[in-house]
């Protein structure tokens, strides 16, 4: 599917919304405000308005707030330091009437505006809140609703990440995605400037971190599950210059947000390792990745260099950056090569460590001291735990919530950004039109669902600071897909940032957010508008039916489907209640626009596969790995899992072996036994070393049917047996796991993820 094309389809909602009802009590604002009350007073920014401002410490925001009114209208305004008697608009900051830190009131009626910030930060978050006002009236003229407004934030920290190590992205782009960033209230801009695939910032005392780390020399084309690998040619690279950063910086501070930049280590080192190999185990050479991954070459925790290089590159980021903290990564850093190089072992011996866990820990504690050294403390991904957590590091929590959780056992500031929920290379809808994405399925709803920290005792609770969504970029292949995976879960996230949870709702947003892809569309930013299609949001099996829950996101649209493989209008089946499928067959559903019948967004299409088990009662052995486990149902739902396994259809078990028994009822005859195996090694899925099915009419005496060593698809492997003249009542089908991956496949050392769905039985 072409991008271009869903940037089209995103102007759509400009000509729609402007014939939706509109409820004139409640703004079309992102985030929700904590309160406010509508005056009735309208007040419209005319060429004769001023901007009146009095202290000198937020003039700079008087200055953007006019850059933005010139935008829109192309007008200039003038600021005042005396204050006008009407038509004004006054900026100033008293931490007495707004206690809050980040706060603001404002108070809009036919006269005049008055934004009081609790600081300076606060009157720029009035600023945005005027800003998403204006636009959504659709009126020539800027013309703001009158309200009474008063607004804080829920967490301290609201980040936003962007990876430019994958793909490098402009610096106007980054402008520009800072500047959605503070339109919505965030406060931090997480910057990963390194990694294994290209090196992004100007270091002046390392000249070939420029000419040789900032540059691969091709790049994966397509998904890196796909093999054989195939790759563009064409050599692929650059930076940011230090007067570059320096200009991002400016621009950001303007606008209230704070630059995290990340330097990765001690892992995701192989671009520094290509410019100087003297900072691995081995000395090389190495070359700077040119797929997507964890490897194994690292920098050596027992060399003395590497130590001298790091606190190097971080004395000329620390007097880049004034932000207080310094991410430096810390995640999936293999030991392998620790485990058999002379000098980390020696480092281990010397400091009476445990292991190369406590190796890492040392590494951590060592650079923590450094930046501490210099007035800056760290944040590293929640792997820094292993082996010992650094004195005063802040934890990011990305593998689910337990390491952020113990981290704040531990007393110590924690950022939750849980992979299954903040991650937005993930795919957003399961149509099989999506761009190519990391994997698994993170929709909008499920990113506004999240509660972070649910489970912490409230003593615990000062310690989570906030949440930060992820934007990492192997498949990213442009500015405008970066835009079209973002924005707009990020907006869900903004709201669940800043909002107070009582206040926040779902179906309110989604209101909200179709105004708001007025203000998207008017700042030419790419989005992902098809968020109103159909969604399946539950699926149950039950005496050989499946019961699918269809749902919209619409609030003034209604769907329509069919299951005879038509495609569905206006006429077809109007959606009321779950579809009950007692037959196989293809469900078809679409969001049809109520006044003028016009089909919104992309057609659900799910085949149905009706057979005996489906659902059965089955009974697991081992249970599947805590992120692969949608419950053991899917194995006969009646839907066969999608080969990117990111349906919520596949179970997997991580280094275990898998045995399942799928008990029918009643014992009766079997004609065919089938089921799906996943095998993509380069995402650690292993097909099992052995597959048996057997069969049994009392549940204790079993009968092998069938038996598989060979697995050869790349992909889903369809495993269909004939076993005509069988009687039975219980299908039990085992697979051995591959255990450990081997030396010299993808991910060596760690569990192999066996992966399996539907147990099909005819």
């Amino acid at each position: 599917m072409r991008i271009a094309w869903i940037l089209i389809i995103g102007l759509l909602p400009v000509k729609l919304l402007a014939q939706e009802p509109v409820d004139s009590t409640q703004p079309f604002v992102v985030p929700q405000p904590v309160s406010l009350k509508n005056t009735g007073q309208p007040f419209t920014i005319d060429d004769a308005t001023l901007i009146y401002c009095l202290q000198e410490t937020v003039m700079p925001s008087a200055r953007l707030l006019q850059d933005y009114l010139q935008a829109d209208d192309s007008r200039q305004r003038k600021v005042e330091a005396k204050q006008p008697s009407t038509n004004y608009i006054s900026l100033q900051v008293d931490s007495t009437i707004v206690p809050q830190q980040e706060g603001y009131r404002l108070q809009i009626d036919k006269d005049h505006i008055e934004l009081t910030g609790h600081d300076v930060a606060g009157v720029i978050h009035g600023i945005q809140t005027l800003r998403q006002l204006w636009i959504t009236t659709l009126k020539k003229t800027l013309q703001v609703p009158g309200y009474t407004i008063a607004d804080y934030p829920r967490f301290a920290y609201r980040g936003m990440a962007l990876d430019v190590s994958r793909h490098m992205f402009s610096v106007d782009f980054i402008k520009k995605y800072i500047d959605l960033l503070s339109l919505y209230k965030f406060n931090t801009f997480h910057w990963h400037l390194t990694d294994d695939q290209g090196w992004r910032i100007e270091i002046k005392k390392y000249p070939r971190l420029q000419s040789v780390a900032a540059w691969r020399k091709q790049t994966l084309i397509g998904h890196k599950k796909e093999t054989p690998h195939r790759f563009d040619g064409k050599r692929y690279g650059g930076y940011y210059t230090q007067e570059e950063i320096k200009e991002v910086i400016r621009y950001a501070t303007a606008r209230g947000i704070t630059i995290i930049p990340e330097i990765e280590m001690p892992g995701h080192a192989l671009a520094a390792l290509a410019a100087y190999p003297e900072l691995g185990c081995t000395g090389g050479p190495y070359a700077t990745a040119t797929f997507w991954g964890i490897f194994d070459d690292v920098y050596c925790a027992g060399n003395d260099s590497t130590f001298t290089f790091l606190q190097n590159v971080l004395d000329e980021v620390v007097e880049l950056f004034p932000s207080r903290y310094i991410h430096i990564g810390g995640d999936e850093c293999l030991k392998t090569k620790w485990q058999a190089c002379p000098k980390c072992q020696q480092r281990i011996k010397a400091l009476a460590l445990k292991d190369e866990h406590e190796l890492q820990s040392y590494f951590i504690q060592r650079i923590e001291k450094h930046l501490n050294s210099k007035g800056r403390a760290i944040i590293g991904w929640d792997e820094i735990l292993e082996g010992g957590l650094a004195p005063n590091a802040t934890v990011m929590s990305w593998r689910g919530e337990e390491g952020g959780l113990e981290a704040a056992r531990q007393k110590h500031a924690v950022i939750m950004t849980p992979e299954s929920h903040l991650y937005f290379d993930y795919y957003q809808s399961l149509h099989n039109d999506e761009p190519v994405a990391a994997g698994n399925y993170t929709p909008l709803s499920k990113v506004y669902s999240y509660q972070p920290a649910a489970t912490l005792p409230d003593s615990l609770l000062p310690y989570i600071k906030g949440v930060e969504g992820q934007a990492w970029s192997e498949y990213y292949t442009s500015e405008d897909q970066a835009g079209y995976m973002i924005f707009p879960r990020a907006l869900a996230l903004a709201e669940l940032a800043w909002t107070p949870a009582a206040l926040r709702n779902y179906e309110q947003f989604i209101k909200r957010l179709n105004w708001q892809t007025v203000v998207l569309s008017r700042l030419k930013a790419p989005y992902y508008y098809l968020y109103n299609g159909v969604e399946c949001n539950n699926i149950i099996a039950k005496n050989g039916s499946v019961e699918l829950t269809l749902r919209t996101n619409h609030p003034y649209a209604t769907i329509h489907y069919t299951t005879d493989n038509s495609t569905p209008d206006w006429q077809s089946n109007w959606y009321e209640a779950p579809v009950i499928m007692k037959k196989s067959g293809v469900l078809k559903a679409q969001v049809i626009e109520g006044r003028h019948n016009q089909p919104l967004g992309r057609m659900y299409q799910q085949v149905v596969t009706i057979h005996k088990a489906v659902g059965a009662q089955v009974t697991l052995k081992n249970q599947p790995l805590p992120r692969w486990n949608p419950g053991k149902e899917v194995l006969v739902n009646g839907i066969a899992g999608h080969h990117r396994y990111n349906d919520a259809q596949w179970l997997g078990f991580s280094g275990d072996n898998l045995e399942a028994v799928i008990d029918l009822g009643t014992s009766q005859a079997i004609n065919t036994i089938g089921l799906n195996l996943l095998n993509y090694h380069w995402q650690r899925i292993w097909a099992p070393v052995v597959l048996n099915i057997e069969v049994s009419e009392d549940g204790e005496q079993y009968k092998k049917v069938y038996t598989q060593k060979n697995f050869p698809v790349n992909g889903i492997n369809k495993i269909r047996t004939s076993v005509k003249g069988v009687k039975a009542r219980y299908v039990k089908v085992t697979g051995v796991n591959k255990g450990i991956i081997p030396v010299g496949e993808y991910g060596a050392g760690g569990k192999a993820l066996l992966m399996i769905d539907e147990i099909i039985v005819n």
